[in-house]
């Protein structure tokens, strides 16, 4: 079902958290709401919810007005932070706790553990079971009633570094075969970018940009999403004709670039590690591997620190001279 936040705005002791929030999510959609800590993102999720009532602004489900009911009469699912099972039930009866008794109960505890990948665990309790198969039982337990909408707090943060990326595969595609409107509360850009549909990124209190993945971060609203979403080194410049001139030279603007005195911000990416006397020069001062690629931190003669991704098999090492260039149009922001 389409989830459409209009307008939401909360106090709290006088501090402001929401400032007229606006969400839309379409049917079947997967909305992730990118955030630092403290912009408002866990109180629009518990809004939605019904934990919490808004001071203005209305919450609709399916074209349903549902600002004033509370939490059960929603059809609201909820994955929480932590998995949060009932340690005496069993798997099972975890995933039915939410169901009416008798019909076809025990057929959509077996449909659900089905979809999250976990048939044949339904007997198993919950300390028998990893970290990553306790939160996609808690998501099976969300999705059993056949919720109109599937609210996730930030569902991978108890887990290893290790299992989150398979775990986070794992749910998407659980929500997507049960074609679930979903929205998904982070402050991990990784996590956001991976697994969304479309990404909406708040600021104190207000959604500042929403969009797909790619769009938001090839063309961000303002300096502070484009640094938010991703790395970026920003410096000063000045713009004319589509060209921004700053310390690494003059560099052409992505379509829209602007005029004037600003900042380019420019991709990790997007820098070229060549001889010396090919780019802007400077020294190496930290290789970073990560197997697949790896980034290196390059300190320029003319004072400015870049970080600059490569492939993993990069030959450079600390204190090598390096020159640097930049591929491509980079994101320019007028002041």
């Amino acid at each position: 079902m389409r989830l459409k936040v209009d307008g939401v705005s909360k106090e709290f002791g006088g501090t402001r958290v929401l400032a007229g929030a606006s969400l839309s999510v379409a049917d079947g959609e997967l909305a992730a709401v990118l955030g630092p800590s403290g912009c408002g993102k866990t109180t629009l999720l518990r809004i939605v919810a019904g934990f919490e009532s808004a001071d203005a602004g209305t919450v609709a489900i399916g074209g349903v007005d549902v600002t004033g009911l509370p939490p059960e009469r929603r059809r609201i699912g909820i994955v929480p932070q932590e998995a949060a099972l009932f340690p005496h039930l069993t798997v099972a009866r975890n995933v039915a706790f939410g169901l009416p008794r008798g019909g076809r109960r025990d057929e959509r505890v077996a449909e659900c553990l089905n979809l999250v990948g976990l048939s044949g665990y339904g007997e198993r309790m919950p300390h028998e079971l990893s970290g990553g198969q306790q939160q996609r039982v808690a998501l099976a337990r969300a999705l059993a009633p056949r919720p109109g909408v599937v609210l996730l707090d930030e569902p991978f943060n108890a887990l290893d570094r290790s299992l989150r990326v398979s775990v986070r595969e794992d749910v998407r595609d659980a929500l997507k075969k049960a074609d679930a409107t979903a929205v998904l509360v982070t402050h991990d850009q990784e996590e956001a970018m991976s697994m969304a549909d479309t990404v909406a990124v708040m600021r104190e209190g207000l959604i500042v940009q929403k969009g797909d993945p790619a769009s938001v971060y090839a063309a961000p609203h303002d300096l502070g999403v484009a640094t938010f979403v991703g790395e970026a080194v920003v410096l000063d410049a000045s713009a004319e004709r589509g060209v921004a001139s700053c310390a690494l030279g003059s560099l052409p603007l992505r379509s829209g670039g602007g005029g004037g005195r600003g900042r380019v911000a420019v991709r990790p990416e997007q820098f070229v590690v060549t001889p010396p006397e090919a780019g802007v020069a400077g020294l190496v001062e930290r290789v970073e591997f990560f197997g697949h690629d790896a980034a290196l931190t390059v300190a320029l003669d003319n004072g400015v620190v870049i970080r600059a991704r490569t492939r993993g098999d990069v030959p450079h090492r600390p204190g090598d001279r390096v020159g640097v260039g930049v591929e491509g149009p980079v994101l320019f922001f007028e002041l």
